[in-house]
C-alpha cells in the first residue's frame, strides 16, 4: 500500500497516535473532508474547462496558408571569384 512496508505503517500510526491522541479521529475526519472538497472542485474546475471547450472552439485561420503569395525573391548577387593569377616557377 502506497510502497510502504507494514512497519512503517505501524511506525506513522503510533507517531498520529502521539501527535493526536484522543483527537485522531476528528483530525482523521477532518482530513477525508478536505480532500473529498479538493477532488470535487478539481472535477469541477476540469469540467468547466471541458465546457468552455466546446463553447468556445479554438479560433481557426481566416485564410489557409495556400491561399498566401509567395514574395518574390531576386537571386542573391555577389561578385564573381575570380583565383589570383598563378606565379610562374621563373618567379619564385
Amino acid at each position: 500500500m502506497f510502497g510502504l512496508s507494514p512497519f512503517e505503517l505501524v511506525l506513522f500510526g503510533v507517531v498520529a497516535i502521539l501527535l493526536f491522541g484522543s483527537k485522531l479521529p476528528e483530525v482523521a475526519r477532518s482530513l477525508g473532508q478536505s480532500y473529498n472538497q479538493f477532488r470535487r472542485g478539481l472535477s469541477d474546475l476540469q469540467g468547466q474547462f471541458k465546457i468552455s471547450e466546446f463553447t468556445n472552439p479554438s479560433p481557426t485561420p481566416a485564410t489557409k496558408l495556400e491561399d498566401y503569395d509567395e514574395p518574390e525573391y531576386s537571386k542573391p548577387v555577389a561578385p564573381k571569384f575570380t583565383p589570383p593569377p598563378a606565379k610562374s616557377p621563373s618567379e619564385e
